[in-house]
């Protein structure tokens, strides 16, 4: 997230991606960056309006309550250059197709939202953006109303908290979290969650291999703080437990307004954390930063030569 120039925001006119709305607002402006708004229509819905019609008006229509949804979340701070995309589909794979061939730097959108025809953001779409995209995805609480600007965001974070276990990974994970944290102006806090080990039977020498475990995790931290860039070495923490309930408990009891984790495979964890980072959000009911594994840029693909999933050219 070194340089932000394009901000990808998947809306259903619900409370919640107003919210994340103006979370997306408030980054693009921050950066100068472009910002896209994106609505994904029910196939369903697409051919009810084809067989009401004897043509479809639905793009040109969801354009049209994009851009009031537009004025009515974000007022004065409304951007004027702002894109309007509408696609057709699955949410979770056309949020992630309309992605690539914007190039988004970040997707910024809300756990939960509406509940009739757009029915968007419930868990298994959420998750599975989490599990697949290959950008740094910003993923709010439905009844967070979201921030009217930075200072408004530094007031809302307070402290950042950032899981890390220690992998490879962790690197680019605490890179990010630092620059976000340099931003903002606020502190962070590094937690490692031990989790309880499970003996097999007849091994008794469990205490000796926790201490061990402990001091390793203790020695990693205290390397993480120390090589960290300029200003406060970040305050460290080790906590042992069930990793989803521990870092949302920390979170509240630290009142860190910004969870940044990664999204990374991990030999505790297992594969891509889209579930573990989905369930500490619901638990810890405030923004969470999901850092993907940090692709190579001859690896990006190329854009497409059409976002939207039907065959419209961008609406502005």
């Amino acid at each position: 997230m070194t340089s932000i120039t394009s901000v990808l925001c998947p809306i259903d006119f619900s409370d919640g991606s107003r919210g994340a709305l103006r979370y997306a607002n408030t980054v693009a402006a921050h950066f100068g960056a472009h910002l896209t708004l994106l609505v994904v229509n029910d196939p369903l819905l697409t051919e009810a309006a084809h067989l009401a019609a004897g043509g479809s008006h639905l793009v040109s229509d969801t354009v049209k309550e994009m851009q009031k949804f537009h004025r009515q979340s974000l007022g004065a701070r409304a951007t004027a250059d702002a894109k309007f995309e509408v696609a057709t589909g699955k949410p979770a794979s056309e949020i992630l197709r309309v992605s690539r061939a914007l190039r988004s730097d970040v997707i910024v959108m809300s756990s939960h939202g509406s509940s009739g025809f757009r029915k968007l953001f419930f868990g298994s779409t959420t998750e599975r953006v989490l599990r697949e995209t290959t950008v740094p995805t910003l993923v709010t609480s439905g009844n967070d109303a979201g921030p009217t600007d930075v200072d408004d965001i530094r007031k809302l974070v307070r402290r950042i908290l950032v899981p890390v276990d220690l992998t490879s990974a962790t690197a680019n994970q605490l890179s990010a979290a630092s620059r976000v944290a340099k931003v903002l102006g606020v502190q962070l806090l590094l937690i490692t969650v031990i989790e309880p080990l499970r003996p097999l039977a007849g091994h008794q020498d469990v205490h000796a291999v926790e201490t061990e475990r402990r001091y390793r995790v203790e020695t990693e931290l205290e390397r993480l703080a120390s090589e960290s860039a300029e200003g406060s070495a970040p305050e460290a923490l080790i906590v042992y437990g069930e990793p989803a309930e521990e870092i949302a408990k920390v979170a509240g009891d630290r009142d860190a307004g910004l969870i940044i984790m990664g999204l990374h495979s991990s030999p505790i964890l297992g594969p891509r954390m889209g579930s573990v980072t989905y369930r500490v959000l619901c638990l810890a009911h405030r923004p969470v930063l999901a850092m993907p594994p940090k692709v190579d840029a001859g690896t990006r693909t190329e854009p497409e030569q059409t976002v939207s999933g039907v065959e419209q050219p961008s609406h502005r």
